[in-house]
């Protein structure tokens, strides 16, 4: 295995990015959805990159990278069209660096990510194949639809009920085993989240129900 798989907590952190076309303008949005401060290095942009600078969403410094420009920064991105800028900025960084179109040069690459609500599916093939990262991630998106997101939400909240409805640590467990359980997911895939979530309610009320009036033997 190349790289060590991680999911980063970037809420707060300096990101610097340089370059401003449309790759840096894709590497920008995902540092900015993950709570990342952003500043934003390039003597010209994208209109969508502008709008978020007027709008005070991104910091931007409208001129090409000097020495000095990543201080304090926590994950950097080189973006710009130029490689001998882009591999300076890796030889400078001493940070996590992305370094785009060479991924050799720096020390972390961006997987392909299948977003859905809380649920986070990241691929890659270690740089080898981009294209590939690419394709799987079409896949795994008709696999996992939209409504895993929903269902995500649902499980978070019942979970809240299980921990204070059901008190047997046992019964709680394999509850909450069965919400993500391969039966629990068809019925997802095949039935819809309406038929999931009166499963999942069903489930709950007959475990309640079993700890409120337990079998007497």
């Amino acid at each position: 295995m190349k790289y060590y798989p991680a999911f980063l907590d970037i809420k707060d952190k300096k990101a610097v990015v340089v370059g401003g076309g449309r790759v840096a303008e894709r590497k920008v949005r995902l540092l900015l959805s993950a709570g990342a401060s952003v500043t934003l290095i390039s003597p010209d942009i994208t209109q969508p990159l502008r709008r978020m600078a007027e709008k005070g969403i991104l910091s931007h410094i409208k001129r090409n990278y000097r020495r000095g420009d990543l201080k304090d920064a926590f994950i950097v991105v080189a973006g710009t069209s130029s490689a001998e800028v882009n591999l300076r900025i890796a030889e400078n960084a001493g940070h996590l660096v992305n370094v785009v179109d060479a991924p050799w040069a720096g020390n972390y690459i961006v997987p392909s990510i299948v977003k859905r609500g809380q649920l986070t599916i990241a691929i890659s093939t270690d740089g080898s194949s981009p294209a590939l990262s690419k394709t799987l991630r079409k896949e795994l998106e008709k696999y996992y639809s939209r409504e895993f997101a929903s269902y995500l939400r649902l499980v978070e909240k019942v979970r809240s009920e299980a921990l204070d409805k059901i008190k047997n640590e046992k019964q709680r467990e394999r509850f909450l085993k069965s919400l993500a359980s391969e039966d629990m997911l068809a019925t997802l895939r095949t039935r819809g989240l309406h038929a999931a979530k009166k499963k999942v309610r069903d489930l709950l009320n007959k475990k309640v129900s079993a700890a409120k009036f337990p079998r007497r033997k």
